[in-house]
């Protein structure tokens, strides 16, 4: 079964280049963002940002709907430390 098609189709070499370049998009504007969006979640694919949601089931949704199923991107919470989760 082939891949589906993509609006930013991302070859397997690359993948950790283009996760990089989005976690630099997140701190180049995270002290932005945590006077505007704490604890909200962002959603960016590459260099987009695609908006913020109040949860990880929401942002990953419109993820999804923005970028289709076969995108790569990010969603990570605007907190000002990242939290420890502990699995035993």
């Amino acid at each position: 079964m082939g891949r589906l098609p993509s609006r930013f189709p991302v070859a397997e070499e690359d993948e950790d280049k283009v996760l990089k370049d989005e976690l630099r998009v997140f701190e180049q504007h995270k002290q932005e963002w945590l006077r505007s969006n704490s604890g909200n979640f962002v959603v960016i694919a590459r260099a987009t940002v695609a908006g913020f949601y109040p949860d990880y089931e929401s942002a990953f949704r419109a993820g999804l709907e923005k970028f289709g199923v076969a995108a790569q991107f990010l969603v990570k919470q605007v907190c000002a430390e990242e939290p420890v989760y502990l699995i035993y």
